[in-house]
């Protein structure tokens, strides 16, 4: 809990003293944004193409691809479980939960936060 206490605790800023620039609160917004209609591709172009001009930015980006990969893989086992009739009840709560953290994710970026979203895996730091 410390670790993820203290990851969240972490001021962005471009690493001169100022918080995340309005560009910069708008991009990271989009990330998560852009996810209801293309999932992967959008928030992946823009996270390319701004993370080496934010440090913001690419932590966000990062941020949504272990958000990403790792409700992809509950919602792969969830599908598979489907075999014995649990997957049918875990799966909509998993589309459930996915869709209010990427709203809450959306609105804390958009603010200049940082969103640790629940039971995700940190693959890329």
């Amino acid at each position: 809990m410390d670790n993820y206490q203290n990851i969240n605790e972490t001021q962005f800023s471009n690493y001169q003293g100022n918080s995340p620039t309005s560009d910069e609160k708008t991009m990271a917004m989009l990330i998560y944004l852009t996810s209801f209609f293309t999932v992967i591709v959008g928030p992946l172009i823009i996270w390319i193409m701004k993370k080496d001009q934010s440090l913001f930015v690419d932590q966000i980006g990062k941020d949504y691809l272990n958000f990403f990969i790792s409700y992809f893989i509950y919602s792969f086992i969830a599908g598979l479980l489907c075999i014995v009739f649990i997957g049918f009840i875990i799966l909509p709560i998993i589309a459930l939960m996915t869709f209010v953290f990427t709203i809450i994710a959306a609105v804390k970026a958009y603010n200049g936060e940082r969103y640790l979203i629940p039971l995700t895996i940190q693959f890329v730091k």
